[in-house]
């Protein structure tokens, strides 16, 4: 009985029944096509002339180049099928509608938070730390912040209970956001947290992601948290349309509380981001408390993200805490910029952030990511500061989540270790941490995996950090991990077999695509 149930729940799961939709348009199209054989010649001319459009325009896009590439080739093998798939699937273009709501939450940023920028105050840091913080204010439009203590945590496990005393401690509103959540120790927990605050007259509110939670959440759970007094909104519905917005996901962490406390970085409300579930060995993951003025910046970009999903505008000054006392821990010097990154723009700023991270370090570059499916511009990027005697360090998974993502990570192995690139992967499990730790003094901690999916069409976020005695924690960490981790030799990489090598070969090429 218990297998037929498992059947029945395959089978009459949403996927199935989207994927059975997504399926017969496809079947749709080629019959369509199959319908023109009378004009094949006609056809066959119209769809490659379509295919050499697309072409030039993909050459012309303001894109990755890997990215371009990984289309131009089967564009070019396939041109009467390429060139359509492409303009169903491919790119990241914009309806006048989407554009206008994507306006408007850029609008919203800057008018609530243009008159907190002050990137010049890190003058004392250098020209370096200036730029970055301007670039965030500029294109991310996310000021700078003193007043704000942090804590980095090294584990999920140790955020977890940090989590629900803050959840507890609220008086006037609880938002979360989030790209996973799932039934179980986790999350149950805090459901019944915002239950019971819901329930005290306090504003909660959930976002999570549809695709991110397809398979650990049933279709109508938002009307269930409605019947305990949380709000609920869904991003992105999973629709059964061939549509190049289904790309777009929002790969976001946000835990605030009352604008003074929040919680990112690469924790989900899932049981193995706490290792209560044992999934691929121990879950090494990561998360940054930030506690004071900083954390207003977070409220609004939670805000802007529940207003573009709602279609509504509204004010925002009734959030920001009227006082904030002195932050416990927040010395002179420590600055805070939490910012985001949306794909829909056209500024890859998750990218950029890391760029100017590896562009501008002097001594050394410690980086913890779970893919390592980088773009050519951070590739060379990480080879040229390996070259320059940057000691560039990456530490990733040993053992995988998704078998063929971690081909494609180990395929960009070999020209980072020939640049002087050293890589770890760590043996217990698998590393989900996004971070950075520059000279001792700039860090990164977020939700930006290294690959293209998060640099270039999720929705994200990180905060960055300059002088902050977190940024200490980050790199000890770092260090602390790599003993736990085996470190992956040229030589080692060169023993596969020439099958092997050649399957790497073309899977780092088709990256961009998976």
């Amino acid at each position: 009985m218990t297998l037929l149930k498992k059947i029945a729940s395959l089978v009459f799961h949403r996927t199935a029944l989207v994927g059975l939709l997504l399926v017969v348009q496809v079947v749709l199209l080629v019959v369509m096509m199959v319908g023109f054989a009378d004009y094949f010649v006609q056809f066959y001319i119209l769809c490659v002339a379509v295919s050499v459009l697309v072409v030039l325009w993909i050459v012309n896009a303001r894109s990755d180049p890997g990215y371009k590439i990984a289309w131009i080739i089967p564009i070019l093998v396939f041109p009467v099928f390429g060139g359509l798939v492409y303009l169903l699937c491919g790119g990241n273009q914009l309806s006048a509608r989407t554009r206008r709501k994507m306006e408007g939450m850029d609008r919203k940023l800057v008018e609530v938070l243009s008159d907190d920028y002050k990137a010049e105050d890190l003058a004392p840091y250098g020209k370096d730390a200036v730029n970055q913080s301007r670039y965030l204010e500029q294109y991310a439009h996310c000021p700078l912040y003193t007043n704000t203590a942090t804590r980095y945590y090294p584990l999920g496990d140790d955020a977890f209970p940090d989590m629900l005393e803050a959840l507890r401690r609220a008086r006037s509103y609880i938002f979360l956001e989030y790209f996973i959540i799932d039934h179980g120790v986790f999350w149950d927990s805090i459901v019944d947290i915002l239950e019971e605050k819901a329930k005290a007259g306090v504003d909660v509110r959930v976002i999570y992601d549809d695709i991110g939670s397809l398979y650990t959440l049933p279709k109508n759970y938002p009307a269930e948290l409605e019947a305990k007094g949380i709000k609920c909104r869904v991003f992105n519905r999973f629709v059964p349309v061939l549509s190049v917005r289904l790309n777009n996901r929002d790969h976001r962490k946000f835990c605030i509380v009352d604008g003074h406390t929040g919680f990112t970085g690469g924790i989900n409300l899932a049981d193995e981001y706490i290792n209560q579930r044992g999934k691929y060995g121990h879950w090494k993951d990561s998360a940054i408390r930030l506690q004071g003025e900083a954390v207003w910046s977070m409220t609004v970009m939670f805000l802007t993200m529940w207003d573009y999903i709602c279609g509504v505008d509204e004010p925002y000054d009734k959030y920001r805490p009227a006082h904030l006392p002195e932050a416990s821990g927040a010395g002179a010097g420590h600055y805070v910029q939490p910012y985001t990154d949306s794909p829909l723009d056209g500024e890859p700023v998750g990218e950029t952030v890391y760029l100017n991270l590896i562009n501008k370090a002097r001594d050394y570059v410690y980086i913890t990511t779970p893919y390592l499916i980088v773009s050519d511009s951070v590739n060379t990027a990480l080879c040229n500061a390996a070259k320059e005697g940057v000691d560039v360090r990456i530490m990733t998974p040993h053992i995988p989540d998704k078998k063929i993502i971690f081909e494609v990570t180990r395929a960009h192995y070999e020209p980072l270790l020939e640049a002087g690139v050293k890589i770890y992967e760590y043996t217990p499990g698998f590393v989900h941490g996004k971070n950075f730790a520059v000279d001792d003094k700039y860090a990164t901690v977020g939700s930006i995996n290294m690959d293209y999916r998060s640099m270039f069409l999720h929705f994200e976020d990180g905060v960055w950090l300059c002088g902050d005695p977190t940024v200490l924690d980050v790199k000890a960490d770092f260090l602390d991990t790599q003993n736990k981790c085996q470190e992956i030799t040229l030589e080692r990489c060169r023993e596969h077999s020439v099958g092997r090598r050649l399957l790497r070969a073309v899977l780092r090429v088709f990256a961009p695509l998976m």
